[in-house]
């Protein structure tokens, strides 16, 4: 018996139909069966699961006589189905790679549940993802089972059926089944989630759900939408017969209202001569479901009236959203005229000399190389006022006690930044920010570059799509001073950024807190993570990929990679600080964080503090490798779309020929250096000795007291004592800060 009964039901989706298959058939949880029902497609379904079939013996087809319909065709293949549970897929979606395991893993864990709810993504036809906006949802159910009486907000999720897998026996002891017509999954999943008594939720995108840009059926204009008032008829008439579920027909008859109007509305639905039927059609069905105690307002209210004041309301409405559209406007342009009086002002009074304005990440907080420049100075300097910008309120919560800020474009920002004499920053300041004579800028960028920069993306149209590349050089001309770490950054950034500014060779000074860094210097996170003390922490940074649209690519198997690695490991993962927020989490890191396979660290905001903590860095091309090799402890490199990567983005150097440890071209390959201990031996130390040599130059631990004392003090540098600093490389030229 296998785990899982795939139920695939097929009418003219040929040209979707091998990649829905191979989703599934490919997937690493091989322990299914793959039930096709060909629903008489007039195309090429029929042929296409006829070969899938004689080439792979999971695969079972099933030829209907005639068409029948969506729901019918899945309970075509009901009876066929023989798993312990079943996974009704759309044949235009897929599966996302690894989740059938996520999905078996998560039903152990919970013991085999009645229903397991998991995530999905929107896959758009011009390659946009977006995840589903009620993903929280699923985070906060946690690890137990629950019923929908425990956690009613599980059907504000989207009420459709591939969402969801089913505990076969569950579903043939209610006897539940799809009705015909349109919108058949409202009568199914109402009373299968009612009815269960276990139910699980899975935080992990399983399943990207394909929006077509045309052939959606929910999307072709006809009377069949008529169908919703039917198909609630068989929910309501599913609670009749269980008393037990009484408690339910407030939320059931607000949710019929509501979903009735949604479909009222949408422009490609409804024949517009039959608006106004299927309105008092509505309208009727909910004053005859009406509960006693149910209560009728906001959007709902609108079918106690008549189709022509909810046509009136919904004109009045389009009308309002203009005239506000309209005000704020308006109000932004005159915001923009009284700042720029205000700068204005402000920029005829005379520079501040012991003003110093910071920002990190685009105003994300205190952190990378201008903290680390505004630490020394208020230890060095205590006289130079610093002054933060932050990009709003939630930012600034989050700033260290004492710290002073401004938000973004507020007054008081428009102040600072008209009076300062120094300008810290690891980004491009806005365009909006006029550079004042005497003002001087220092740009810390944010790291060793690998991949194309600034006018050197220019020949990458796809890497820089959204990019302004005359506006970054333009913001980019008002540079004074760029902090290099080594000459391969120096001769990169005058490249890249063609503009007036001098190289210094400071150092990186987010970096000084890793040269000679002490034994237990990482400590803090693992208490906080509970990683053992004894424990090989083996850090995983991916970067992103500018060659798939949102930058996110699965290039390891998390579960996999820290089940290989074995007892006595920690696998940390920090993805790229642009992905954060996107669904890249969602394809499995937050679930898998969740259990504890591994420690999600995307979420730390210095990165120096993660780094110290562990004891191997894997990744692909991000630039923390350059900074990580300051800290003298192996390297991995796992290279396996390298071709496709430098094709995209464009590369300065050639990692895998210049590496700063083993590189790999497979997950086997990865998997070996670990199991046989390569990752640490002496070839791996001779390579990273190289890279360390060439990258880590000018980085000896005082990077943030150079930029304070010789930039925003105007002093000179004071000689180390001999041996008391760590000089990385043999190869030092001449510092431009030092004296002639």
């Amino acid at each position: 018996m296998p785990r899982f009964s795939v139920i695939v039901p097929c009418f003219k989706v040929q040209g979707f139909l091998r990649e829905c298959l191979d989703s599934v058939l490919l997937q690493s949880f091989n322990d299914l069966e793959l039930i096709a029902v060909d629903d008489c497609s007039p195309d090429g379904c029929g042929a296409i699961l006829d070969e899938y079939a004689a080439r792979d013996p999971r695969v079972k087809v099933l030829h209907l006589p005639e068409n029948a319909g969506l729901g019918r065709a899945r309970n075509a293949g009901l009876p066929h189905a023989t798993g312990d549970y079943l996974f009704f897929l759309d044949s235009d979606d897929t599966l996302t790679p690894g989740a059938l395991r996520a999905v078996a893993d998560r039903l152990a864990e919970a013991d085999d549940p009645d229903v397991l709810v998991f995530d999905y993504a929107r896959t758009y036809w011009w390659g946009g993802t977006r995840r589903n906006v009620l993903a929280h949802v699923l985070a906060e159910a946690g690890a137990d089972t629950f019923t929908v009486t425990d956690r009613p907000e599980i059907l504000d999720l989207l009420m459709v059926v591939w969402n969801k897998v089913y505990r076969r026996d569950f579903v043939e002891e209610n006897g539940f089944e799809f009705p015909p017509g349109y919108y058949e999954d409202t009568p199914w999943t109402f009373p299968v989630m009612l009815s269960a008594r276990r139910i699980a939720a899975l935080d992990r995108i399983c399943l990207n759900y394909r929006q077509r840009r045309q052939g959606n059926i929910l999307s072709t204009t006809s009377r069949k939408h008529f169908d919703i008032h039917d198909q609630y008829e068989r929910v309501f008439a599913f609670v009749d017969r269980h008393d037990e579920l009484a408690g339910w027909r407030p939320y059931l008859h607000r949710k019929m209202g509501e979903h009735c109007l949604d479909i009222l509305a949408k422009p490609d639905r409804l024949p517009p001569a039959d608006k106004a039927e299927f309105f008092g059609r509505t309208a009727e069905m909910f004053r005859r479901h009406r509960p006693e105690d149910a209560l009728v307002d906001g959007e709902v209210a609108q079918l106690e009236g008549g189709y022509p004041a909810y046509r009136l309301k919904r004109q009045a409405a389009r009308a309002g959203r203009e005239a506000g559209r309209r005000a704020v406007q308006a109000r932004r342009a005159a915001a923009v005229r009284a700042r720029r009086g205000w700068a204005g002002m402000h920029a005829r009074l005379p520079l501040d000399p012991q003003l110093v304005v910071y920002s990190a990440s685009s105003h994300r907080g205190v952190l990378g190389d201008p903290a680390a420049v505004h630490r020394a100075a208020r230890e060095i300097a205590p006289q130079l006022r610093g002054v933060w910008v932050v990009r709003d309120e939630a930012a600034a919560a989050q700033l260290p006690p004492g710290v002073e800020h401004v938000l973004v474009n507020s007054r008081r920002y428009l102040e600072v930044t008209a009076r300062a004499k120094f300008f810290v920053n690891d980004v491009n300041w806005p365009g909006s920010l006029a550079k004042r004579p005497g003002s001087v800028h220092i740009h810390t960028h944010q790291g060793t570059p690998l991949k194309y920069m600034g006018a050197d993306l220019l020949d990458k149209p796809g890497a820089r799509l959204g990019f302004d590349v005359p506006q970054m050089l333009r913001r980019a001309d008002r540079w004074d001073y760029s902090l290099v770490a080594n000459r391969h950054s120096e001769l990169v950034w005058e490249r890249a950024y063609p503009c007036h500014f001098t190289s210094v060779r400071t150092g990186s000074p987010r970096n000084d807190v890793l040269v000679g860094a002490p034994d237990g210097a990482g400590a803090g996170f693992r208490l906080r993570y509970g990683i053992p003390e004894d424990h090989t922490v083996v850090l995983y940074a991916p970067t992103r990929r500018d060659y798939r649209r949102g930058g996110h690519v699965d290039r390891i198997d998390l579960a996999r990679f820290a089940a290989d690695l074995g007892e006595g490991h920690t696998l940390v993962v920090r993805l790229h600080p642009t992905l954060a927020t996107g669904p890249a989490r969602g394809m499995g890191l937050a679930e898998l964080a969740r259990r504890g396979v591994v420690v999600d660290a995307t979420d730390e905001p210095h990165a120096e503090e993660v780094m110290l903590a562990s004891d191997v860095l894997v990744t692909d091309y991000s630039a923390l490798m350059f900074d990580y090799a300051n800290l003298d402890r192996p390297i991995v490199v796992h290279a396996d779309d390298w071709a496709a990567y430098t094709a995209s983005r464009g590369a300065y150097l050639d990692i895998t020929a210049e590496a700063p440890g083993h590189v790999s071209h497979s997950y086997r390959e990865l998997a070996w250096l670990f199991t046989s201990g390569s990752w640490r031996d002496e070839e791996s130390a001779r390579l990273r000795a190289d890279f360390r040599g060439r990258y880590c130059e000018f980085d000896d631990g005082l990077a943030a007291e150079r930029v304070v004392r010789t930039l925003l003090l105007g002093e000179s540098m004071p000689a180390p004592e001999p041996g008391s600093v760590r000089i990385p490389g043999q190869t030092v030229g001449g510092d431009l800060l030092a004296p002639k």
